[in-house]
């Protein structure tokens, strides 16, 4: 009996000296940061997100010596499942585990190397940290921490499922108004064509794709001048225009010649592509002698221009048009003395404004 009271009181004593050790055994403590699916932005106030934030940085401050001494790294993992592939995944994981580090090293002023930081392209779209710290009732935290890991996976699951399905609807909802929007255009064209008993507009443009060009203007100024466009669709044309004349009067005393180049590329607007924007390119010389003094020499500039087409037949068209910008000439002054051209100098100009204008006669070839 004596030998029995004896082992239960050291038995008893041993309990009393390693209780208070099984006690202080360590256990994960786990938070969990939810991130929107696809997306890699830290929202603090978002699905619970302040709670876990205030919560583990109350733990960091309880044991922030620890931490910092290198004792009780920090476990970050960043998850994400929502992407295309596990590139993409892992990527994404890595980012949003980057914010959450950056939000504790600025909040509670820990360093780098005071984390542990793993990626994974599974599970859900969130970010975990844990601690293992002391805790007096292991199997209550751990049971704990599993309960609300499940709470948490069978969220996203559901997460996941009406996502799932607000996006199949609204690719429903998409089709359904696309086939309904090509339906109604189909029978607006077809009721106009009706009648009218002609193709539309729009039609008409895209039946050609080249046409040759005649500036009237510059014809009425004894300029002749013709041009080519060329519709690489019906919203999009590349034109270019030549000018050349050469005049002499007063037994070749006043004279008048130049030649130009305007290349130009155009955008048309509206259903039937009558108006239009675009930006052109002007070079050339000159030869004016209308005074006393001649002036020769280089033309250059280039702006925008705009105009409208109106259409006088089914292979004829006015365009109206404008351009505005820049444009310097640099050229020589002379005299001519006895028939011989004498120099009397060199000027440059430089003109802002309008440095175009043309009313065309278009002719569509094909």
């Amino acid at each position: 009996m004596s030998r029995k009271i004896t082992f239960l009181t050291l038995f008893l004593l041993l309990m009393t000296v390693t209780f208070p050790v099984i006690a202080q055994q360590k256990t994960d403590t786990t938070y969990t940061f939810r991130f929107v699916p696809q997306k890699d932005m830290f929202y603090v106030p978002w699905n619970g997100n302040d709670t876990e934030l205030a919560r583990l940085l109350e733990c960091i401050e309880n044991s922030k010596a620890t931490i910092f001494d290198g004792k009780l790294p920090l476990l970050v993992d960043g998850y994400c499942n929502s992407l295309g592939g596990e590139a993409e995944n892992l990527a994404t994981a890595k980012i949003r585990a980057n914010r959450v580090k950056s939000e504790l090293i600025t909040r509670a002023k820990i360093k780098e190397e005071n984390f542990i930081t793993h990626n994974h392209a599974t599970g859900g779209d969130f970010v975990i940290v844990r601690l293992t710290v002391p805790a007096k009732e292991t199997a209550a935290m751990d049971a704990e921490a599993e309960a609300r890991r499940k709470a948490e996976a069978e969220r996203l699951a559901t997460e996941k499922r009406a996502e799932q399905e607000r996006l199949a609807e609204d690719q429903r909802k998409a089709e359904e108004a696309r086939l309904a929007a090509e339906k109604a255009e189909a029978e607006k064209a077809a009721l106009q064509n009706t009648l009218t008993g002609t193709p539309s507009e729009t039609k008409i443009t895209n039946d050609y794709h080249l046409s040759l060009r005649a500036n009237l203007l510059r014809w009425a100024t004894l300029t002749p001048d013709l041009g080519l466009e060329w519709r690489i669709c019906p919203s999009c044309g590349i034109a270019v225009n030549g000018s050349w004349t050469s005049w002499t009067w007063s037994d070749k005393d006043r004279r008048y010649a130049l030649w130009e180049v305007v290349p130009e590329i155009r955008y048309y607007m509206g259903e039937k592509k009558t108006w239009y924007l675009g930006a052109m390119f002007k070079a050339g010389q000159f030869n004016y002698k209308i005074s006393e003094t001649g002036k020769q020499g280089d033309l250059m500039g280039g702006g925008i221009t705009t105009g409208y087409q109106l259409r006088l037949n089914k292979a004829l068209t006015l365009d109206f048009n404008l351009g505005l910008g820049y444009l310097n000439a640099d050229f020589e002054k002379y005299e001519v003395i006895d028939g011989v051209r004498v120099r009397c100098g060199n000027e440059t100009k430089n003109w802002c404004g309008p440095i175009n204008a043309g009313v065309t006669l278009v002719w569509k070839l094909f």
